[in-house]
């Protein structure tokens, strides 16, 4: 698990790290030292804890002028054992929604499992962003499904046209007019 890093190709772009509003403003990595860990299995050190025992993020792109941010998630998201979408909110969604982030792209690639519980937070957060939308994209079959089961798809975007999305090849300034265009298509009458 330790070879798995985030998309580091947008690096020139974008670094949460020199980003002020950022909840990782002034954060260091190492380069070689791994210190967090996923059920005893090492993770990359680049990955970003934000509270959460299991589900580890990267924020690779955020635009303050289209109130954008594009973060990738890696891990186990587990709402039932330990809300990791409390600490998600509370810890790094509400600090960008301060500044102006209404529009939230969250990558799936490197989510292994999804454990819901309620949709409280995701209810709360859904209405925070008023005029904006949050996205899941490319995450797998069955934690689409388990969403569903819980309803977390009212909330976030996700299905088929969302998925199997190739975005790496994507400056993120395009990347986030597709996804808005996607958006429109599929809430247009």
């Amino acid at each position: 698990m330790h070879d798995i890093e985030p998309y580091s190709a947008w690096r020139n772009h974008y670094r949460s790290e020199k980003d002020y509003h950022s909840p990782f403003f002034g954060r260091e990595y190492s380069a070689y030292i791994c210190s967090n860990a996923i059920y005893g299995y090492y993770i990359h050190p680049q990955w970003d804890e934000f509270g959460s025992d299991t589900l580890y993020i990267k924020i690779l792109y955020a635009d303050y002028e289209r109130n954008a941010a594009i973060i990738e998630l890696f891990g186990e998201w587990n709402d039932t054992l330990y809300n990791d979408v409390m600490f998600l909110k509370r810890n790094v969604l509400e600090i960008l929604m301060e500044s102006g982030i209404n529009k939230f792209l969250l990558i799936g690639d490197n989510v292994l499992n999804f454990h819901a519980s309620d949709e409280l937070y995701y209810e709360e957060w859904f209405d925070e962003v008023e005029d904006g939308w949050i996205v899941g994209l490319n995450f797998r079959d069955h934690i689409r499904d388990e969403m569903n089961t819980y309803r977390i798809d009212y909330y976030i975007l996700t299905g088929d046209m969302f998925n199997n999305f190739d975005w790496r090849t994507y400056h993120p300034k395009r990347l986030l007019e597709t996804v808005e265009a996607k958006i429109f298509k599929k809430l247009a009458p």
